[in-house]
């Protein structure tokens, strides 16, 4: 696992640049860095040494050096493609995956994406064509980021390198905000930052004579085939196995992730791993640990855990969003962040349990709510009348819920986090922050290509595309790499999701349970207590710290500030944060995303950072 940055376009003292540009994300790649720099090109590199300890540093050339990479993540079929293009004639210099992007996009151009099994991010510089190709993996699980300005092209792992570049204007993006309030995370393809975007998940670019072209590659789809049960729950537990395996390769120490729920169980309990990892909170229903502790136990792992102290991670939210480069609201972030530390005091790569839900149907949200389903279950002639007092009261609790019931779910599912309605984000942000995509903007091209299926799928669809990649994929890689640790998805794989779009809609989600024929599998590897615990995600108080002074304080003050006063109406934060505080209404996640976001924005837009290469730390400056 590594980072990179570059930047095409003509500088003074490039190599200077580039060398700063690095250190921004030296975190991501401690071990080594290498430089490209010719001409208008320049393509920096930090390494986590993984695969080929020795041999494996980057940039990468061809046989004839005309084809320059740099290259995120990890290929887990490498080695099949490495024999087709030695059968072809190629020649190779080591032993890593990295080699086979070069070679394979001399042989097979950009088809070269649609063969690769992996997590990725990379760029290929053609020297004889002055030309790049960039890609992205097919679930976005890597990152990468590009945007030109003052004609230089900039591309990298995160955004925060590119800030000591010369040409790259900071400048806030105002219409990133209001969608933000609503999903809790960055949902655009243009970043917080005024003119640098995210490379969508499955797409590619090519750059050439200052002209920028984006394609997609692969689109995820389910296609449903009848067959037994049986059938579905051994094809679903021989490929969970096969890419565990698969995710296994390394030439350094491979732990897990463990946590409750089925998900990271499963993984852990094929892969056996020396060490499981764990952390959670002393508040009571906050912590995972006893259950993961229990179950390493019984599988004769050792598990290896930490009770977190709730000071020390409000101290470190600045570290936290400044790490993760734009505004996220996900409380899960802050246990990440720490549970990421723990695991690098012993391993450099760990596998975790993300995807599944997304893959086979795992959340709550993908079925109607017991109060939704007593509505539906009500005789004709009694939901006439409810749907007669809903006419007439709209804007009542129960108007609000029929209009719910009733409305297609293109118009009441925008993923699995719902902060603030569009009305109220409006209601609380200044004027000059209410031109924005709308929801409806964001979610309606994606329902629009799952129009024909059922509404688990175009659930599930709209969740791959969004909350999987933006919030799940985005906080897992950037608190990973924060502390130089690998973080790998067994289950988030071409070839398990090859076996989970022919699983029946019925055998994902049913009454018995979400996941239905996934948590069958899973109890080939588990008992049955942990195949069939429900989902609780990383539990984190945030619901108690803002009623403790002492946090609260710190918010107050934050919601009082001039800072603060640019984007929002003081009077009506203050109020959400008063009526959380007295118990009079539950405000945490509307707070805590406003508080994130004020965070966030002093970290690059008030203080400055920079990396100290004697201290090796970051340092406001």
């Amino acid at each position: 696992m590594c980072g990179f940055t570059g930047f095409i376009g003509e500088v003074n003292e490039p190599s200077v640049v580039l060398e700063k540009m690095m250190n921004q994300i030296i975190h991501r790649g401690p071990d080594s860095g290498g430089q490209f720099v010719e001409g208008e090109a320049a393509l920096g590199f930090r390494r986590l040494s993984i695969i080929d300890l020795e041999k494996g540093s980057q940039p990468l050339y061809n046989e004839d050096q005309s084809l320059v990479l740099i290259f995120n993540g990890e290929i887990y079929n490498f080695q099949i493609i490495r024999d087709d293009l030695i059968e072809k004639g190629h020649i190779f210099k080591t032993d890593t995956d990295s080699e086979i992007l070069l070679h394979g996009y001399e042989e097979y151009g950009t088809d070269l994406v649609k063969k690769l099994r992996g997590m990725f991010a990379f760029v290929i510089w053609d020297r004889n064509k002055q030309t790049l190709f960039a890609a992205r993996d097919h679930f976005g699980i890597k990152p990468f980021y590009y945007g030109q300005m003052n004609g230089t092209l900039f591309f990298g792992s995160e955004i925060k390198s590119f800030l000591p570049h010369p040409h790259f204007v900071k400048a806030l993006n105002k219409e990133a905000l209001k969608p933000y309030l609503t999903f809790q995370y960055p949902v655009l393809k243009e970043t917080f930052f005024k003119g640098i975007f995210k490379l969508p998940a499955a797409h590619y670019m090519t750059y050439a004579k200052g002209k920028l072209s984006i394609e997609r590659y692969w689109e995820p789809e389910f296609n449903p085939e009848e067959r037994p049960l049986e059938t579905i729950v051994e094809e679903i537990d021989d490929v969970v196995r096969e890419s565990v395996h698969a995710h296994t390769i390394a030439d350094v120490k491979v732990g897990s992730f463990l946590s409750s729920g089925v998900d990271s169980s499963y993984v852990a309990s094929v892969l056996r791993p020396d060490k499981t990892f764990t952390v959670g909170f002393s508040a009571e229903n906050f912590s995972e640990i006893d259950n993961a502790a229990e179950l390493s136990k019984e599988l004769g792992i050792e598990n290896v855990n930490e009770i977190l102290d709730p000071d020390e991670c409000f101290n470190d939210l600045n570290k936290i969003q400044y790490m993760m480069d734009e505004p996220h609201s996900n409380p899960s972030i802050v246990p990440l962040y720490y549970l990421a530390r723990l695991a690098r005091q012993h391993v450099t790569v760990v596998l975790s349990g993300e995807g599944a839900d997304e893959l086979f149907g795992g959340y709550d949200l993908y079925s109607d709510t017991p109060n939704q389903k007593k509505f539906k279950g009500l005789p004709g002639p009694v939901k006439a009348l409810a749907n007669i007092g809903a006419a007439i009261m709209p804007n009542s609790k129960i108007g609000q819920f029929v209009k719910r019931v009733n409305a297609p779910v293109e118009e009441t599912f925008i993923g699995q986090a719902r902060i603030f309605e569009e009305d109220e984000a409006a209601h609380i942000l200044k004027k000059d922050y209410l031109n924005a995509p709308t929801v409806k903007d964001i979610v309606s091209p994606i329902y629009q290509k799952a129009n024909g299926h059922d509404d688990v799928t175009k659930k599930q669809l709209l969740d791959l595309n969004l909350w999987l990649v933006d919030d799940i994929l985005l906080k897992a890689d950037k608190m990973s790499m924060a502390h130089s640790i690998e973080l790998r998805v067994p289950l988030l794989d071409r070839e398990v999701m090859d076996v989970a779009a022919t699983v029946p809609t019925r055998y994902r989600v049913n009454e018995q349970n979400s996941k239905f024929a996934f948590r069958k599998a899973a109890n080939n590897a588990l008992p049955e207590a942990w195949a069939n615990r429900k989902k609780i995600g990383f539990p984190v108080p945030i619901r108690h710290w803002l009623r403790d002074e002492k946090y609260v304080s710190r918010v107050r003050n934050a919601f009082n500030s001039e800072v603060a006063a640019e984007f929002f109406d003081q009077q009506k934060i203050l109020q959400l944060l008063e009526e959380h505080v007295t118990g009079t209404q539950n405000n945490q996640r509307k707070i805590w995303s406003i508080y994130m976001f004020l965070v966030w924005y002093n970290e690059y837009f008030v203080n400055e950072h920079r990396y100290d290469v004697i201290s090796e730390k970051y340092v406001t400056v």
